[in-house]
């Protein structure tokens, strides 16, 4: 979800930085927080964050980001043209994502996502998170799919390592903190500038 359908970076550095700063650690470095989305927020969290104080701060975080988790959200472009695309070729669709699955879903519905993807798992909706393959099993099996004939597409080292992992075929988009190469050398298999150009090239394989 982040980084790959919407852009929601301001109101996530927002809420780390209030957290972290009430809880009287230094106020944390905004592209630190970048380059560490797509993992678990506790991972993130744990940069600034002692051990001990993991779980009062993702209390914290869950209870402020709601409140603004709206503010300057962004859908990326093509974000909802791909949804469409897919939804129209009559593939299955879900948003696997770290955001808290509450969160996603209301995101979710936000953008109009919802319309056309009826499954969203977050974290806390299972005991795992990604890149674990449970996850991802536990999401194909509500899609009543198969690794082979899935396609994960993501921003980040963690969705590659996501569909690694599981035996998925993993498509980048550098719509996130990272690069085309950045991603290619985390073992994506092909890489996309943007989403745009993603459609594009499934659609001349049509």
């Amino acid at each position: 979800m982040d980084g790959t359908l919407i852009d929601q970076t301001r109101p996530i550095i927002r809420c780390y930085a209030e957290v972290i700063e009430s809880m009287g650690y230094p106020a944390p470095d905004p592209e630190t927080i970048r380059r560490s989305m797509g993992g678990a927020m506790a991972s993130t969290m744990k940069i600034f964050v002692e051990e001990a104080r993991l779980e009062e701060a993702g209390l914290a975080f869950r209870r402020r980001f709601p409140e603004i988790m709206f503010e300057g959200l962004i859908v990326l472009p093509g974000a909802l043209e791909l949804i469409e695309f897919f939804h129209q070729s009559g593939a299955s669709q879900s948003i696997l994502t770290n955001k808290h699955g509450e969160t996603a879903r209301a995101v979710s519905v936000h953008c109009g996502f919802s319309s056309f993807i009826k499954t969203c798992v977050g974290s806390g909706d299972t005991k795992w998170s990604k890149p674990e393959p449970e996850l991802t099993r536990f999401t194909l099996k509500k899609l009543q799919a198969t690794p082979e004939n899935t396609i994960l597409i993501g921003d980040s080292p963690t969705d590659a390592a996501t569909a690694q992992r599981a035996g998925l075929n993993c498509f980048g988009v550098a719509t996130g903190a990272h690069s085309i190469d950045e991603l290619l050398e985390a073992g994506v298999s092909k890489a996309f500038l943007d989403l745009t150009r993603l459609q594009a090239a499934l659609s001349e394989k049509k």
